[in-house]
């Protein structure tokens, strides 16, 4: 049984690819999400059995009955391993469960890189806590364990299976598949920055924007597209009305489509687990300029674009224009990170890892499975 609030976006994608390679290995796969976006009805059309668990996103006065609401739908599934996926799942689910069934916890991004002050220190906290109701952490990057051990966290068995992607949905464009993507996107034939995401104080829109006028100073033509919904999606707006070249397209399920328009792929991210993004965007052939967060480092090799610190939008900027102007460069880091993904990133050796994971934990329980 998966359990994730997430039901679009990377943590979605990443929990989809899992349902999907163990209903092909022939097991009995339910997930629990909310009745939103578009995980529970692809999942479903996969042969994956969908509960309804009704939860926000972030915590707060709901949780109680989140969590009421999940150990019913726990109940009526009888899984013999579950497998939370993000923070609120996380959090929830554990104090479910509480270590009767195996648990598998996948953080995604630690809760803690969410916030700051007291409510920082209370999610660190349960953090320490919670880690002895987990049978087994699972990290998507080497970066995210060493991140939990240095605070505490990783007390459990750990395994690190870095995040993957469909190698075969996304594939390395030229530039005459560029041109055709931006003709039928009704983008103009002009340097274009493509940055997908969230709009949310994670993956570091408003830092991208507040770049953009440094960039429009040394590349004049530009264009920069905002791909996704989110609740910072009005502020964005608003800010973006004074700048030129800038368009919000809000959620799309193109996205495919959207990278292979690109030039370069900004993510500017203020914290991660293993960023999803960086990797369609090297599958797609396409150069990438990401902030040094956690993941990062493991998944973006210096040959496929650039990194430069968080939260540093003059970094962010010079790195892109450098590729902007010059597109032979662009070309030549994204044929360098479609062979990153081929070696190291695809979706299938990742589900792979974690069914075997899965398997492990539910021998003890079900040994005929």
């Amino acid at each position: 049984m998966h359990v994730s609030a997430p039901t679009t976006e990377g943590v979605a994608r990443v929990a989809l690819d899992y349902l999907r390679d163990q209903v092909v290995r022939g097991w009995d796969v339910t997930l629990a999400c909310p009745d939103t976006g578009w995980l529970g009805p692809e999942a479903e059309a996969a042969g994956v059995r969908v509960l309804t668990w009704r939860a926000r996103r972030s915590p707060g006065p709901s949780l109680a009955r989140e969590a009421a609401t999940l150990s019913r739908v726990v109940a009526t599934s009888g899984p013999d391993v579950v497998h939370l996926h993000s923070a609120k799942a996380g959090l929830a689910g554990r104090l479910v469960l509480r270590g009767r069934v195996p648990t598998i916890f996948q953080p995604h991004a630690w809760s803690f890189l969410a916030a700051s002050g007291p409510v920082r220190a209370g999610s660190l906290a349960w953090e320490r806590r919670a880690v002895r109701w987990t049978t087994e952490l699972v990290c998507v990057s080497e970066g995210e364990r060493l991140l939990g051990a240095s605070h505490g966290v990783v007390l459990a068995a750990t395994t690190v299976v870095p995040n993957g992607v469909d190698l075969g949905r996304l594939t390395a464009g030229d530039d005459a598949s560029r041109s055709a993507a931006r003709a039928s996107l009704g983008l103009a034939e002009a340097p274009t920055v493509v940055c997908v995401g969230r709009l949310a104080p994670q993956k570091g829109q408003a830092d991208l924007l507040e770049a953009w006028p440094r960039v429009r100073d040394r590349a004049p033509e530009a264009t920069l597209v905002l791909v996704g919904a989110g609740p910072d999606r009005a502020e964005l707006e608003q800010r973006a009305r004074s700048l030129g070249g800038v368009r919000l397209v809000g959620a799309r399920s193109d996205v495919a489509t959207w990278l292979a328009a690109a030039d370069v792929v900004a993510v500017p991210s203020r914290w991660e687990g293993m960023a999803l993004v960086p990797l369609e965007a090297m599958a797609s052939g396409r150069s990438v300029v990401a902030t040094d967060v956690t993941g990062v480092a493991d998944s973006v090799p210096a040959a496929a674009g650039a990194v430069v610190p968080a939260a540093s939008p003059a970094a962010l900027a010079d790195a892109l224009v450098v590729r902007l102007l010059d597109p032979a460069l662009a070309a030549a880091e994204g044929t360098a990170g479609r062979a990153h993904v081929e070696a190291h990133h695809d979706a299938a050796q990742a589900a792979q890892a974690v069914a075997e994971v899965t398997r492990r934990l539910a021998a003890p329980r079900s040994p005929t499975r």
